[in-house]
């Protein structure tokens, strides 16, 4: 037998080894989940629908009305001196009910939450105090109103009067 054999054998039975160890320990790669999802009949609830159909039918020549409005969308997070991913990821997930906003501008003009009885909860208490005083420090008004049935115009408009002037 020729002496390179002696050397190639040994070398290419290391290397098959070395490569069948490899192998084994590689862990798989990682899929992203693949999600399933569904479209929703409406952005709101019944309850908040009908809200909403008040406030339009209330402020609708004068203001635009919005649903669903992201903190993000309302104030900036990006002040000067200060990290913004964080102040971002702290106000991200938070949402206000219901926005009047200036036709023109679209600038917003107050803020309205329609409480249901999740805001009973501790940690919806918490949130809510937290956003209360995010907007407080930005000068943008909220107004609480209570879900207790069917919405009533005088106590939305008595309350919105109150800090629209």
């Amino acid at each position: 037998m020729p002496t390179y054999l002696y050397i190639l054998i040994p070398i290419l039975f290391i290397l098959a080894i070395t490569i069948s160890i490899f192998t084994q320990n590689t862990p798989p790669t990682k899929e992203k989940p693949k999600y399933r999802y569904t479209r929703r009949n409406c952005i709101l609830t019944e309850a908040e629908h009908d809200f909403y159909n008040t406030l339009t039918e209330l402020y609708s020549q004068k203001y635009t009305v919005f649903a669903q409005v992201h903190l993000p969308t309302l104030i900036d997070h990006t002040v000067p001196g200060q990290d913004w991913k964080p102040a971002f990821n702290h106000i991200n997930q938070k949402s206000i009910d219901f926005v009047l906003c200036n036709t023109v501008t679209l600038s917003p003009l107050v803020a309205i939450e329609y409480d249901d009885r999740s805001h009973e909860r501790r940690d919806r208490k918490e949130r809510d105090i937290e956003v209360e005083n995010i907007l407080e420090s930005v000068g943008l008004p909220l107004v609480r109103i209570q879900n207790h049935g069917k919405p009533n115009p005088e106590e939305i408009k008595e309350k919105i009067a109150g800090v629209l002037g």
